[in-house]
């Protein structure tokens, strides 16, 4: 049966695109957040091409009942990864319908609970995953209709893809039906689940824009959102294809995987990006936002047939989203976002071989220099002509697979750019043209006295100073009084101080935080103007400077915490959790040092996101202020769903281990934890 099994499953795979068209789906489904399950049924609309015996659909460890062809019993194998319908399909149109139930171990993630007022439930099936949680197609290249009912305990809004067609509260459960009127792949299907505020506005097409926001952050909406409609009129018009979808939403989940994910007609976004208007200076969803929104068409609208050509997607999207940021910021925003990424790709192309066309390329390469190539090709044809490649490319290839010939084949319709040149360059060779990307980016005048600066490194101080002081006093874009900064790092303070005092002097908080950053060990004589940083606009810069300046003058460590100790920061308490560790740090500053460890262990408590969780903990790590609570909330990050924090918890645990006492506290913690956190201690024990 097993070698049959495999025999029935590649079949499938080879032949089911060829053979079979899914048009539609209907699904109704009901979440349950105390089981952590989806069950419900699913109603597909199919037309089979050509006679096939056996129809897959890709389903993670899923439970089926009530499987049926046009309303008859149908035959089917549930192998743990795929449902396999077994019966002699013949040409024509058919329904295919069942029942099922999935308790996603992926895909699907419960954040928060109900008793605690703050339970999330939202999706990420990026690649081929939504088929832990709904039976669909790991393969991208098969587009279909979807329209999904919802059903969820009232007093949630519930959010999927396309229109809401209808909601239907009973008692206590609200239904949510969303129809969608065009194909898409499945690994962009969505759920998100939470208590949610929505704020409407339209576009300049009429296109309804919903943004959400818990109703705890009404007074963030403002900086979070910022430049929202103004960056879809811009990449509408700048793209030349009417927004394909009926709507588009936003929302913002804690604890998600990503910056973002552009499923159809609904983004959803990490909670980090919820700012107020100091937060915006440092962290804001800006660049995101407008990557995620340029997927619609990049990636949703038309998808790439295999990963070799990912950069159609990310490449596109990261490109255009700079496009709409200099609409925003202006040119020299743009300009020393190109010189950033350049450098990037240059210092990994030392050890970076695998080019742009490859399924196994880096994220830099997709993205980064994806954006790159379309930036040089832009240049290379012009703007009417690219733009008129690409109005034609995204309207034939519609809600179809694409592949980078595609789009090759549209270029050459508009220029004749020597197209196998470019691609063996920038899309098949690891190799990255600095010379050229030099000469692009020199165009505009800031790049070319950054050049300059950059051409000085090795020069003596005062052979510089002069020209430096200059610039520092002039309003060139603060990229530029970056770099001179950079290269004061290593100088005597007696050196570069005027320069330092220059750039304080600027006002611009991008320039101060470089001082606050580069400055580890600052002179008495500049301790007053090193602590007006302080008062800075920004969240990170205040870090920083209180860090600093607390490690460098313990006589005023006491005026300092006095002085931030109202601080919270960003929504990740950044501010608050450094202040706490500080202030415990601060020999007979606070009375009660039971309070301030018991409220900086809260934050490292499974109360919090990821995030606020990792920098609680390091600071009590750093700090020494550990205790079993602490260690049982380390182990519990081992579980956590976010793999850069389940790292996290584990790189430190195999730290503490090497200590005898700290190895002790931990096998005499073990048997209070819960299963999942005693497998991931006993493993790291055992090593």
């Amino acid at each position: 049966m097993k070698y049959l099994l495999l025999f029935i499953t590649s079949f499938a795979f080879a032949q089911q695109t060829k053979s079979v068209d899914f048009k539609s789906v209907h699904g109704q489904i009901t979440i349950n957040p105390t089981e952590k399950s989806v069950s419900g049924s699913v109603s597909y609309s199919v037309e089979v091409l050509n006679a096939i015996d056996t129809i897959k659909i890709d389903a993670q460890n899923m439970e089926f009942s009530r499987v049926a062809l046009n309303d008859k019993s149908l035959k089917f194998i549930n192998d743990g990864k795929q449902l396999l319908l077994i019966y002699p399909f013949k040409k024509g149109k058919s329904n295919i319908s069942f029942n099922y139930v999935a308790y996603p171990k992926q895909t699907m993630y419960f954040v928060g609970s109900e008793e605690k007022d703050n339970l999330q439930i939202w999706t990420q099936g990026q690649g081929k995953y939504t088929s832990n949680w709904f039976p669909s197609f790991d393969d991208v290249n098969e587009k279909l209709v979807f329209n999904l009912t919802v059903s969820f305990g009232s007093g949630y809004q519930v959010v999927s893809n396309g229109i809401l067609k209808e909601k239907i509260i009973a008692d206590e459960v609200t239904r949510w039906k969303y129809e969608m009127e065009k194909p898409m792949s499945s690994y962009l299907l969505m759920v998100g689940i939470g208590k949610y505020d929505i704020h409407l506005q339209k576009s300049k097409c009429g296109t309804p824009l919903e943004l959400y926001l818990e109703g705890k952050d009404a007074g963030k909406f403002e900086p979070t959102y910022r430049y929202s409609a103004q960056m879809f009129d811009f990449l509408e018009d700048e793209i030349g294809v009417k927004y394909p979808w009926q709507i588009y939403k936003q929302i913002p989940v804690r604890d998600f995987l990503y910056a973002g994910m552009e499923n159809t007609s609904a983004t959803l976004f990490a909670s980090r990006y919820i700012v107020d208007s100091i937060g915006f200076e440092d962290r804001n969803y800006t660049n995101v936002n407008a990557h995620e929104l340029a997927h619609q068409w990049f990636g949703n609208l038309i998808t790439a047939e295999s990963g070799k050509h990912h950069w159609l997607q990310e490449g596109f999207a990261t490109y255009y989203a700079l496009l709409a940021e200099r609409d925003i910021y202006g040119d020299d925003y743009f300009y020393s976002k190109l010189y950033q990424s350049a450098q990037q790709i240059k210092y990994a192309s030392r050890t970076d071989s695998i080019p742009v066309l490859n399924a196994k390329a880096s994220s830099l390469s997709f993205y980064q220099k994806g954006a790159w190539a379309l930036f040089v090709l832009h240049d290379a044809i012009g703007d009417p002509a690219f733009k008129k490649a690409v109005r034609t490319y995204l309207k034939k290839y519609a809600f179809q697979n694409v592949t980078t010939e595609n789009f090759f084949d549209e270029l050459r319709k508009v220029s004749d750019y020597d197209l196998d040149k470019f691609s063996k360059e920038w899309l098949e060779s690891s190799v990255f043209n600095a010379e050229l990307a030099n000469e692009l980016m020199s165009e505009n005048k800031m790049i070319q006295l950054l050049f300059e600066v950059e051409k000085l490194k090795g020069k003596p101080l005062n052979e510089k100073e002069d020209f430096f002081a200059k610039i520092m006093q002039s309003d060139v874009y603060f990229t530029v009084k970056e770099a001179i900064i950079s290269q004061l790092k290593n100088e005597k303070f007696a050196a570069k101080k005027q320069l330092l005092h220059l750039a304080l002097a600027t006002d611009e908080v991008q320039v101060r935080q470089v001082v606050a950053i580069e400055l580890r060990t600052i002179p008495e004589s500049f301790r007053e103007e090193y602590e007006t940083l302080l008062n800075d606009k920004s969240y990170q810069t205040q870090e920083i400077a209180l860090y600093n300046l607390w490690n460098n003058f313990p006589e005023f460590r006491a005026k300092y915490l006095n002085a931030s100790k109202s601080w919270i920061g960003y929504n990740d308490y950044n501010l608050r959790t450094l202040w706490l560790s500080l202030a415990l740090s601060t020999p007979d500053y606070s009375n009660d040092q039971a309070a301030l460890i018991g409220e900086l262990i809260n934050y490292s408590s499974v109360n919090y996101e990821a995030i606020t969780r990792q920098n609680a903990l390091t600071k009590l790590i750093a700090f020494k202020l550990i205790d079993d609570t602490v260690l049982q909330n380390l182990v519990n990050a081992t579980t956590h769903h976010m793999w850069q924090f389940s790292k996290f918890g584990r790189d430190n645990i195999r730290v503490l281990l090497k200590n005898s006492e700290m190895r002790t506290s931990l096998e005499r913690i073990l048997p209070e934890l819960n299963e999942k956190e005693q497998f991931q201690l006993n493993r790291l024990l055992k090593e």
